[in-house]
């Protein structure tokens, strides 16, 4: 294991029980509620259309609330993630709510050695996932080899031109990170996680990645997939830029002012080939 994937795996494994016992992921509500689905998945139905009966896999699912809602939307869904302390959460919760899921411990780039090559009919990666991996070829790889022939990728992430942004700069847009991959991590040392909670983590270095979305789509491209869909969106569901923005009934996060400047998050498509 190299020591970008420990050092991120130790902070996961610390993040997992946090994220499960927060307000934000609203575990409650999916077990009082057969119906209830996460805010992410909730955000992108228009464009997810109708995946009923589709063998799906999601990809760094974290503590498995966005599979949870695929599988309550009619998809047969895994789910795949590095962190063992996350996959518990995931078992836990699909337990408690009746649903089966199989989960499956495995760094990303090793997934066909634990999953079926050629089987899925959807892979799914929810929002900021993509950031935490070194090399998007690698990625468009591995989604290739598990999608079956005319199978479906679908992603919604945080825009590139996000990640590159100074989120400590309260009164402007300032580029200041790298836009393009790097092969040197960008390396982090902080002891909070993005929900409300009174613990310190204690594995506090992370290290991350961003990768422009020309790169993605040729990644995708050079591994078999086609661009079948592309949106860019002007809302993020979390205040990724404080002071900058304003939250709407939805929980969905905008620019106080001109939201038209910079966008936020995009949903992409793709289908593999069938030759």
């Amino acid at each position: 294991m190299s020591d970008s994937i420990a050092l991120n795996k130790a902070n996961w494994d610390e993040r997992a029980p946090l994220h499960a016992a927060s307000a934000e992921y609203a575990t409650a509500a999916f077990i009082d509620d057969p119906r209830h689905l996460s805010d992410v998945v909730r955000f992108d139905l228009p464009l997810l259309g109708d995946i009923c009966g589709l063998r799906g896999v999601h990809l760094q699912c974290h503590i498995g609330t966005d599979t949870l809602s695929l599988a309550r939307l009619g998809a047969q869904m895994t789910g795949l993630d590095f962190s063992p302390a996350a996959l518990a959460q995931a078992r836990a919760l699909a337990q408690q709510c009746g649903v089966p899921i199989a989960y499956v411990e495995s760094e990303l780039y090793h997934a066909t050695e634990v999953l079926p090559r050629a089987a899925f009919d959807l892979v799914y990666t929810g929002i900021g996932a993509l950031c935490w991996l070194p090399s998007i070829d690698a990625w468009a790889r591995t989604v290739s080899e598990l999608l079956k022939p005319g199978g479906r990728l679908f992603i919604r992430e945080g825009h590139p031109m996000l990640w590159a942004l100074n989120e400590d700069c309260e009164h402007a847009l300032s580029v200041e990170l790298p836009y393009f991959e790097r092969e040197a991590p960008q390396v982090w040392d902080d002891d909070r996680t993005y929900v409300q909670t009174n613990v310190s983590l204690k594995a506090t270095v992370t290290h991350e990645w961003n990768h422009g979305l020309g790169e993605i789509i040729s990644a995708l491209l050079a591994h078999g997939l086609d661009i079948t869909g592309l949106v860019e969106h002007q809302s993020i569901p979390w205040d990724a830029l404080p002071g900058q923005m304003v939250s709407d009934a939805n929980g969905e996060y905008r620019l106080k002012e001109a939201p038209w400047r910079l966008p936020l998050t995009y949903t992409l498509q793709a289908v593999k080939r069938s030759t």
